[in-house]
């Protein structure tokens, strides 16, 4: 018995032990997640006000105080808008072929291939292929539609990926229940299996928006700097908010530093507007068992 007892005091140190180990990982990996956030709301707040939101950059130079990201903000939201629909389609019916359709096929294999190279393709790569064939092979203006083209190359594999692995854990017991009773595969998989995916296809679309929202390198090379308005992403450079960022800090101002630093808190608002916004449609689209 005391032997026994011996064994269970040793497996109990030895969980202490581990879970100790585990609560420091997790405390080593969000200490500097939370210094970066205090940091942007710290700097940031400084030059967060209307003026910020409401007006552009232009005529206003480094050293002088004033000045906004509107320009910035705009260019940003056109171009993931159109960067994901680009690549949201196109990833999520490439899901649902690798899942539905293409199981052990040469073509499936090929195509989990090269998105398993595009995974690891460096984000400047991105925009320097949309530079060289957009821009200067077919003479095209730098535009946010060139930047947003970029962006949906980096978006395009993580949509698969997240989209594959929720599709692959959606029970077989329901595809087969709906054939059972005579609904056809495309039926099923629009009614049956998307839905009970949604959610979880919602957040890997976020994670891949929120990836590319803070890219600078892509759309350094294909929307170029402007410091006006543009609400047309198809013709002339259009500013975004990263490039924002990286052109004031870059500027020798105590002025500029502040407008980069607000410019980053603004950006980190936006994501996680964005992915709240995406939790209520998720919510509001799952199956009234997962409310």
């Amino acid at each position: 018995m005391s032997s026994l007892q011996h064994i269970s005091a040793g497996r109990r140190v030895k969980n202490r032990i581990v879970q100790g180990l585990v609560y420091l990982a997790f405390a080593l990996a969000v200490i500097p997640l939370i210094s970066v956030l205090w940091l942007v709301i710290k700097n940031g707040l400084a030059r967060l006000d209307m003026e910020f939101l409401t007006h552009s950059y232009r005529n206003i130079g480094a050293r002088d105080a004033g000045g906004g990201a509107y320009h910035a903000i705009i260019g940003t939201l056109e171009q993931v808008l159109l960067a994901s629909l680009i690549s949201i389609p196109i990833g999520l019916l490439t899901a649902i072929y690798l899942v539905e359709y293409g199981r052990g096929g040469r073509l499936s294999r090929t195509i989990s291939f090269f998105v398993d190279v595009m995974t690891g393709i460096p984000s400047i790569v991105a925009g320097l292929f949309i530079l060289a064939f957009w821009i200067l092979f077919l003479k095209q203006p730098y535009s946010g539609w060139a930047g947003a083209m970029a962006l949906s190359i980096l978006m395009m594999p993580t949509v698969v990926r997240a989209a594959e692995e929720m599709l692959r854990l959606v029970p077989n017991d329901l595809r087969e229940a709906a054939y059972a009773l005579g609904v056809s595969k495309w039926r099923t998989i629009l009614k049956v299996v998307l839905p009970t995916a949604m959610t979880g296809i919602i957040t890997g679309v976020m994670l891949a928006i929120a990836r590319v929202a803070g890219e600078t390198a892509p759309v350094l090379l294909t929307v170029f700097f402007t410091d006006s308005i543009n609400s047309d992403p198809f013709n002339g450079p259009q500013m975004n908010l990263p490039l924002f960022v990286f052109d004031q800090a870059g500027r020798p101002s105590d002025f500029a530093i502040n407008r980069a630093w607000t410019g980053a808190l603004v950006l980190i608002v936006i994501v996680m507007l964005l992915n709240l916004a995406a939790r209520v449609i998720a919510w509001w689209r799952a199956p009234a068992k997962g409310r």
